[in-house]
Parts: structure tokens; sequence; C-alpha cells
């Protein structure tokens, strides 16, 4: 490290072999773990936990403080884990009481200008594009892909493994595996190519189309569409990640298709 032009406050944790360039600035109550590199005129604030091998770009701020009204000044952190990558002015607020922190986990690329508000949970390997706005309290799960200005309400779950398209606006609960897309945001079909990339075979992809034409293409509602799904329908991880995804969903899942285009 041993960067003169850098303010790194005494009270924070910053491993040996951690490179912070001129210019940034890091706040008490910050760990930086092993190998992280850290870029020009970055702001790394109280409450931030930063894993190993991270890369964050010039002008991205970790753990300021909530934009929300009800946040009290209450410690709350913003955790990063291992070989996360966050581009140039990402914004990464920290946690409110509700939950005391926001995570954002291993594997994952935050594109350019992302923001993801307090108390977000975002999963592994998760791919956020340019501009992504999440709002407080939205759970993102692993593998997930976020189309460039795509804008996420408060207290939305994106499932695992989905794919949403770009300047979608994402206003109810994406269950795992899907592709979403349209206005209003809609089940297009199933991730079918991003599962494949991640070795599921080809008797799993169609295990997972089978439960969503039941859910999505047969015009029934979600109870029954769930109740025909546990009698017909092996039990497999797949398809109960499904069931419970939907069965815990407090916003509601996007509907069924809105175009005639639309495709699996």
């Amino acid at each position: 490290m041993n960067q003169p032009l850098a303010y790194v406050h005494p009270g924070a944790k910053i491993a040996k072999n951690v490179v912070i360039e001129p210019f940034s600035t890091i706040h008490n109550n910050v760990e930086i773990g092993e190998g992280s590199w850290i870029g020009s005129n970055v702001t790394i604030m109280e409450g931030a936990r930063i894993g190993k091998n991270c890369t964050i770009f010039p002008g991205a701020v970790i753990s300021a403080v909530p934009q929300d009204l009800k946040f009290g000044g209450e410690e709350s952190f913003a955790i990063i884990g291992d070989n996360t990558t966050i581009r140039e002015c990402v914004t990464i607020n920290r946690g409110t009481i509700a939950s005391g922190q926001t995570v954002v986990g291993s594997n994952c690329l935050i594109m350019a200008y992302a923001h993801i508000a307090h108390d977000c949970v975002v999963g592994d390997h998760v791919i956020m594009a340019n501009g992504v706005a999440l709002a407080g309290h939205v759970t993102v799960g692993n593998y997930a892909v976020i189309g460039g200005l795509a804008a996420v309400h408060q207290f939305i779950s994106i499932g695992d493994h989905s794919m949403i398209s770009g300047g979608s606006l994402v206003r109810k609960d994406v269950p795992p595996f899907t592709k979403a897309a349209n206005e209003p945001l809609s089940y297009v079909g199933i991730n079918s190519i991003g599962l494949r990339r991640r070795g599921f075979s080809t008797e799993k992809i169609r295990e997972i189309q089978d439960v969503y034409r039941i859910l999505y293409q047969k015009n029934y509602n979600n109870s029954q569409a769930i109740d025909i799904i546990e009698a017909e329908l092996e039990a497999t991880p797949e398809r109960d990640e499904i069931i419970t995804f939907i069965k815990n969903s407090s916003r509601g899942v996007m509907k069924g298709y809105t175009s005639s285009l639309s495709k699996d």
C-alpha cells in the first residue's frame, strides 16, 4: 500500500498487500481483505467490510449512510464478498436498523453507475449492468443478471439464475431461472442459455420448463398451478425452489406472456 496521496484512517484495517491509489479516502471502521485494489478517487466510509481480491474503480462510494429519512445514525455495515468488481461511480449504501447491513456477494460484477440501496442482499456471481438501481430491501439471487438501466422497486425479490432485460421497471418478484422483459415486466421464457453455460443438463432445463409451462401458460392462478405442480411433477431441488419462491413472495410474482412474440 504505502500511498502518501491517499488518506487511510488509522482505525481502518487494511491487509498488507492491498493497493490504494492516489486521492482515495478510507474512513474509520473499514476492513479491506488481501489482494484488493482500490482505484483513485474512491471513498470507502464507516462500516465497509470488503473481501479479498476485490477491484473497486475510480469514483465509487462504498458504505455511505442510507438515503432513508428513517435512518437514525445507528451502526450498520456494507459487506462485499471476495473477488467482486465494482466499476466506476457505483454507490453502495450501508444498512439501517431493519437488517443492519447491505450485502454484495462474491464473484460479482457491478458495472458503472449502478446503485445498491440500504438493506439489499445481492448473491454470488451476480452481474448488474450499467446504471441499474436497486431500491432498499431488494434481494437478488445467485447468478442473476440485471440489464442496464433497470430500476428495481423496494422489497423486490429476484430469483437465482434469472435474467432481467435492460431498461426494465421491476415492480413484482422475478422467479428463479426465468427471463423477464416487456412493460409491464413479464415472463418471456426460462434463462436456458444461462443455465446451459452454468452446467445445467438438457433434462434439468426441460424439468424447469415444465414447471413454468404450468405456472404461466395454462391459465391457472398461482395456487392452482402450485397444486398441480406438486401433484404431477417429480420433486427436485429446482421445482421446490420455484414453489418456495412463489409461496414466499410478498409483492406477488410477475405475470405471464404479454407478447405473442415472446419465446422460451
